[in-house]
């Protein structure tokens, strides 16, 4: 995570509103992550679906890889 300063920080992800936490969840690197990493995306995921999931007209807006 240290070397990605795009990365966000577990404060952010609670901060953040469903269209950054779905860019995240959609560009970040995935794979092998250090234990921090690995919390951050899973909260970055958590607070997707507590905010109802990604509806069709985000994911469209955001586009894909």
């Amino acid at each position: 995570m240290r070397d990605r300063p795009d990365f966000p920080t577990m404060e952010m992800v609670n901060k953040a509103k469903l269209e950054q936490l779905a860019k995240w969840h959609r560009f970040l690197p995935m794979g092998l992550r250090d234990s921090q990493s690995r919390k951050i995306a899973n909260r970055i995921e958590q607070r997707i679906r507590e905010l109802g999931g990604i509806p069709r007209e985000l994911d469209e807006k955001i586009g894909y890889y």
